[in-house]
């Protein structure tokens, strides 16, 4: 592999792990807020920052399958 497409998909693979770590924050975060909850309830906020909690798990899924796919192609590609 040449090392311009070898430092692209490095550079590729790392900006995903960052958006995926972004999105752990995010959840981490929103845990917080939704602990914070249990001593001052508010239920329209509780269900907002559950749905929320849910649409990031679902984004850091997809970023783990994608990420796994790049790293098969990434691999792939070291070996020709």
């Amino acid at each position: 592999m040449e090392q311009a497409k070898y430092d692209q998909m490095q550079g590729m693979l790392n900006k995903l792990e960052d958006i995926k770590n972004s999105q752990e924050s995010i959840i981490d975060k929103i845990n917080h807020v939704i602990t914070d909850l249990f001593q001052h309830p508010d239920k329209e906020l509780e269900k907002g920052m559950e749905t929320a909690h849910q649409r990031a798990s679902e984004n850091v899924e997809i970023i783990r399958e994608v990420i796994d796919a790049y790293e098969i192609k990434f691999n792939k590609a070291q070996q020709e």
